[in-house]
């Protein structure tokens, strides 16, 4: 799996920075934060015709199939996605195409990380 920031680099990444920039072995545990946060982006992006409705309604189906799979355990988190971002969007994008990719229109990863954190405190707590 190509690391998000890697095409910078010439050589190999070397085990031990691989290890400490990834964050999955932790972000397991916010997959249904993610999911659902997801899925309120691309509603919005579908209000507000930033994508279209199909293209919104497309995206919002595919990951409630992820989110519906990994809940019935059937599927698993991988190890060797750098976060639980990459490995969202690439199973949506293998589930539906090039649609997702444009799930991550107008947010960036540290938006992402500020929401699944925010829901998953709140969840948390009650």
């Amino acid at each position: 799996m190509a690391q998000l920031w890697g095409g910078r680099f010439t050589k190999q990444t070397s085990s031990t920075t691989k290890q400490l920039g990834d964050s999955i072995y932790f972000d397991k545990i916010l997959w249904r934060e993610d999911i659902t946060g997801s899925i309120a982006h691309a509603k919005m992006l579908g209000k507000q015709g930033i994508l279209t409705k199909e293209e919104a309604d497309h995206i919002a189906e595919g990951l409630q199939s992820i989110y519906d799979d990994l809940d019935a355990g059937k599927l698993s988190i991988p190890n060797d996605y750098e976060d639980i971002h990459s490995f969202v969007e690439a199973t949506l994008i293998a589930r539906i195409g090039d649609d997702g990719k444009r799930l991550h229109t107008g947010r960036s990863r540290n938006d992402q990380v500020a929401l699944d954190m925010k829901l998953w405190t709140r969840n948390a707590i009650d």
